[in-house]
């Protein structure tokens, strides 16, 4: 009984030991993920051909409308297209050629160059999630976002080892005026992270704002050369650009500035119900998308989107980690590679209302889906919930925290001679064990992966503790990322310069609510 005890207590003391280590906070990040593994082609050479022809027969023969944007016309019909009206009609292998002047993969440059990324070729940037109206808020309450939520999510995206970029809209602040509130955002990124960040595209003039205000901080020569600022451009599928977008598409690609062209489908209702025919659309879109953003400028960086989600036939409700969700992530990945460009897809997306086993179980199918299938650039990998209407603060963390297990599973297996541990085996030779063997005490610290969140303590450890969930563990890594939280250091006189250009904008123009 003593020895038992005893063995007891030296298992609580090292356990101890190793949960401050988990819990204490530390703000080193983690490299943007430079995949070792091979991506999944779940389509043979017959189905891409099939596909992509077919892109092309809608891209000739049905066409895309451009409402409202006399300028897009106009470039589409000097560069060779059939304009009528509204509607653009693109001869085949038009659009495939404009796509080939982008590049293969861009630097997008952080304030801090140590958290600059590189987007495209074999790697996989992590962004948290971006345009929820509502938050979920420590207290358990589903509420409308405001400045504060939006400052914090920047803050914990600063904490967040796994996560490479800052994001944009990750949550929208519903307490500012809709035509100010982009400055405010751009204000977060820009001062409590040094991470890279997205821009504003709700109207072309906020998109030329978030430009002013990136080259405040990057100088415009700086500026003039390199991307420092990207933007999401979701298409109205099917086959509509709005002038909203396709405007602010145009202020970002004449600045030489990224964008993510990205349909946003719910299979179904916004695109047919076959993988085959949204992966058809989806090309057909994106190929026009990308195509017109190197019309308005000639190299300009762009990334290959693709957000799709089935519905649910008896409520009309979007659905999340499905396999059909799965199989056009994959599918729209070799058609990206095929094409030479980054893509983005992917995200810790669920249905679920709550951070519960179905927000865990569709997150996961999402993530793993994302890793193997060559994403490139993944917005939403942590903090979402409910369709995409709520932020929440658990999630984001948990999120968080699991996205170390992709950067884990990308460096695949390592099969060096240290790794094969042929001298551990003949040290401890038949019937014995490993925990005392050089190998094991020169590597244990960095061997196997470790969650920063989730509960491996003895059951007596864990009652005692007053039986935590995975929620509550959230929750309180939550405080203490935001209590450790520090904006890292910015030029006084580039933080007063932003300020000035903030509050002159702000002055310039009455609030608005619409």
């Amino acid at each position: 009984m003593v020895g038992s005890e005893g063995a007891r207590r030296r298992r609580a003391g090292g356990g101890a030991a190793r949960r401050a280590e988990r819990t204490a906070v530390s703000v080193e990040m983690a490299r943007f993920i430079e995949r070792r593994i091979p991506d999944f082609d779940v389509l043979d050479a017959e189905a891409v051909e099939i596909i992509e022809h077919n892109a092309e027969t809608v891209l000739e023969e049905i066409g895309v409308r451009c409402a409202e944007n006399p300028g897009a016309l106009a470039l589409w019909r000097e560069a060779g297209a059939d304009v009528s009206g509204d509607l653009v009609r693109l001869p085949r292998g038009l659009a495939r050629s404009l796509c080939a002047r982008a590049p293969g993969r861009f630097v997008q440059h952080a304030r801090n160059p140590e958290r600059s990324v590189e987007i495209g070729g074999r790697n996989l940037v992590l962004a948290p999630v971006y345009g929820p109206p509502f938050v979920r808020d420590l207290e358990g309450r589903r509420r409308y976002a405001t400045i504060e939520d939006f400052r914090n999510f920047v803050r914990l995206g600063q904490m967040s080892r796994w996560v490479h970029h800052s994001g944009g809209t990750v949550c929208e602040p519903t307490d500012l005026p809709v035509n100010k509130r982009h400055l405010d955002m751009l204000m977060a990124h820009i001062t409590l992270s040094d991470k890279p960040f997205m821009g504003s595209v709700t109207a072309p003039e906020r998109a030329a704002d978030s430009l002013a205000m990136a080259e405040i901080l990057f100088g415009r020569d700086f500026m003039a050369g390199n991307c420092v600022i990207s933007a999401l451009i979701n298409v109205n599928s099917p086959l509509s650009f709005d002038a909203t977008m396709m405007g602010a598409l145009e202020v970002y690609a004449r600045a030489g500035q990224a964008t993510v062209i990205s349909p946003f489908i719910v299979g179904g209702a916004m695109a047919p119900v076959s993988v085959a025919g949204t992966l058809t659309q989806v090309l057909a879109e994106v190929l026009a998308g990308i195509a017109y953003a190197q019309l308005v400028r000639p190299g300009c960086p762009v990334v290959f989107g693709t957000f799709v989600t089935s519905i649910d036939m008896n409520s009309g409700a979007p659905t999340f980690g499905t396999p059909e969700a799965s199989k056009i992530l994959w599918g729209a990945g070799q058609l990206a590679r095929r094409l030479n460009l980054p893509f983005r897809s992917g995200g810790a997306l669920c249905g679920s209302k709550l951070p519960d086993a179905q927000a865990a179980y569709e997150s996961a199918n999402t993530l793993q889906a994302a890793l193997l299938g060559g994403v490139n650039f993944m917005l939403h990998a942590c903090g979402w919930l409910e369709g995409g209407l709520v932020a929440s603060y658990e999630k984001y963390v948990i999120d968080a925290d699991q996205l170390g297990v992709l950067h884990s599973l990308a460096r695949g297996i390592d099969v060096g001679p240290d790794a094969q541990a042929l001298d551990a085996i003949r040290e401890v030779g038949p019937g014995g064990h490993f925990l005392d063997c050089a190998h094991t005490h020169a590597h244990y610290r960095e061997a196997f992966w470790r969650s920063e969140l989730l509960d491996y303590r003895p059951f007596e450890t864990w009652d005692e503790d007053g039986v935590p969930d995975t929620v509550a563990l959230a929750r309180r890594r939550v405080e203490r990322l935001l209590a450790a939280h520090e904006p890292p250091p910015l030029d006084p006189a580039i933080a007063e310069a932003l300020a000035d250009f903030v509050a002159r904008r702000k002055a310039s123009m009455p609030d608005s609510f619409v």
